[in-house]
């Protein structure tokens, strides 16, 4: 029996290039019928930056900043999401639509976005890599890789151009 994709993660850095990867995302949502979880994960501090904030700042600051960090960060990837949209789906009217949600949460990256998955009940993940180094080529991002070492579902990795994609998201 051919699987069902009715649910897809789609995982983000919000690097400025990271409307590549959503353009599969979203390819994938209309061949497949199928809804889009949006999910961007804060990475967790180091021991040490985490002693030193908890020294100079209460338990209440803390969780004020973070939770207008989230709500800002949401507002950021709807903006991007309206601007997408704007630009390349106008021969799809109702695709945006196909984002049902859109979480932000702060974790290791790879872990937060194996346990969303499976959290959202999700099909596939969808997700970038970067290539950095001499030898680029040769090796997946860390976070790629670990998703891909720990999953019990699809993973599809895209991998990011050089330079820049026509959809610009420096300033939002």
């Amino acid at each position: 029996m051919i699987p069902k994709i009715k649910k897809i993660l789609y995982a983000t850095d919000l690097s400025s290039n990271s409307s590549y990867v959503f353009r599969y995302a979203i390819n994938s949502a209309i061949k497949h019928d199928a809804h889009i979880v949006i999910l961007h994960v804060f990475e967790l501090f180091s021991t040490a930056a985490r002693s030193q904030i908890e020294l100079y700042f209460d338990e209440e600051f803390r969780k004020r900043i973070y939770h207008e960090k989230v709500g800002d960060t949401k507002e950021r990837i709807k903006k991007r999401l309206n601007v997408f949209c704007e630009k390349e789906l106008q021969d799809y009217p109702g695709s945006a639509d196909r984002v049902i949600a859109i979480e932000v949460s702060e974790g290791f990256p790879a872990e937060e976005i194996l346990t969303q998955a499976e959290k959202l009940a999700c099909d596939v993940i969808i997700m970038g890599t970067h290539s950095k180094g001499i030898i680029a080529n040769t090796f997946l991002g860390s976070t790629a890789k670990r998703v891909l070492r720990r999953t019990r579902i699809p993973v599809f990795i895209i991998p990011l151009p050089k330079g820049e994609v026509d959809v610009n998201f420096q300033d939002i």
